[in-house]
């Protein structure tokens, strides 16, 4: 397996609308996508370019959202995730499944449109980590 550029790293907000007011205002962020519901992840995402990746605000959508409870601990938000691109998401999944990693659920659909998993942050230097296939537009 071989480690693909760092896609975007994933903050999670109890409000998206105040973080694109921040991002915009104060770090002078001038490309900001439109917010979309995922509603099968149970968030709520916009992507916020920079020059050299992207920055994913995850809010909450729905009472059931993973990030409820990241948001219980952290109440004003902060770093989630970070995201690899990856060539071959099968490829990828067998071999961190090889290597005794936790990978928490199956290859589902991401925010690109792309296939995604999440790996547990115990067998990730304690960072949460989401492997993405390269959308094929991109390289």
């Amino acid at each position: 397996m071989k480690l693909g550029r760092l896609n975007h790293i994933g903050i999670a907000t109890p409000s998206i609308d105040a973080s694109v007011a921040f991002y915009r205002d104060v770090m002078g962020a001038t490309s900001i996508g439109e917010p979309f519901d995922l509603p099968a992840q149970g968030v709520r995402v916009c992507f916020v370019d920079t020059p050299n990746t992207q920055i994913e605000l995850v809010e909450p959508l729905g009472d059931a959202s993973p990030i409820r409870a990241f948001l219980e601990k952290n109440p004003a938000g902060g770093q989630h995730h970070l995201c690899y691109e990856v060539p071959d998401i099968q490829a990828a999944l067998a071999w961190f499944r090889g290597k005794g990693a936790k990978v928490l659920g199956e290859p589902r659909i991401g925010a690109h449109g792309t296939p995604i998993f999440f790996v547990h942050p115990k067998d990730m230097g304690g960072v949460l980590t989401e492997i993405m296939e390269t959308p094929r537009d991109q390289h």
